[in-house]
């Protein structure tokens, strides 16, 4: 799970006067959003539930879109921080697989579905969720190759399993997981984890 942006289309104006207040209120934000999606706000709806003005939230972007695009990048770039920090704790191959897939889904695990599907209908969100998804998948591309030169995994063709895994990510990501089996991502993270480990594992 990787993704970094720093462009100033995605990083809310934090800086210069006001900065801690300014980024106080972006955290709530985040938070909301999270927590309840954003198709469904206006920015009124969104002043009036952070208790600010529309003129305080225009002095962290300059549109409900891209205030939108920097909260989704912003909560990927903190969890991607987060599991990076789990799987550097963990050791060995299996472990390692194990520690990064769960951490995917302890990440994901808070997030209402709303969110996920507005990401999903809303292109520069789910472009950003789509990249940090194939970013993910090629974490456990080499979390796989770490196993499989260490020989606690089986001699997979790593390329094509990871092929797989980027595709079943994507469809997680694109909510057709979801929609076939009823799994939230998170859940759909934590079995990829068991069928990962339990075909990856030397009997």
């Amino acid at each position: 799970m990787r993704v970094i942006e720093t462009s100033a289309a995605v990083t809310p104006k934090l800086t210069g006067r006001g900065a801690a207040r300014r980024s106080a209120l972006f955290e709530d934000l985040v938070a909301l959003l999270v927590g309840e999606g954003f198709a469904q706000l206006t920015l009124d709806d969104l002043a009036a539930r952070l208790h600010c003005s529309k003129r305080t939230l225009y002095g962290l972007a300059d549109s409900k879109e891209q205030l939108v695009r920097a909260a989704v990048v912003h909560f990927f770039r903190r969890a991607t921080a987060r599991v990076e920090a789990v799987l550097a704790a963990a050791s060995g191959p299996a472990e390692r697989l194990s520690a990064y897939l769960r951490a995917v889904s302890a990440e994901l695990a808070p997030v209402s579905p709303r969110f996920f599907d507005d990401v999903a209908a809303f292109e520069p969100a789910a472009e950003v969720y789509e990249r940090n998804t194939r970013a993910a998948a090629g974490r456990v591309q080499q979390l796989i190759e770490e196993g499989v030169r260490a020989g606690v995994f089986r001699e997979v063709h790593v390329a094509f399993a990871a092929d797989v895994i980027a595709s079943v990510m994507v469809r997680i990501q694109r909510r057709q997981v979801a929609s076939a089996t009823g799994l939230g991502d998170a859940e759909a993270y934590d079995q990829l984890a068991e069928l990962l480990l339990g075909g990856l594992r030397r009997a």
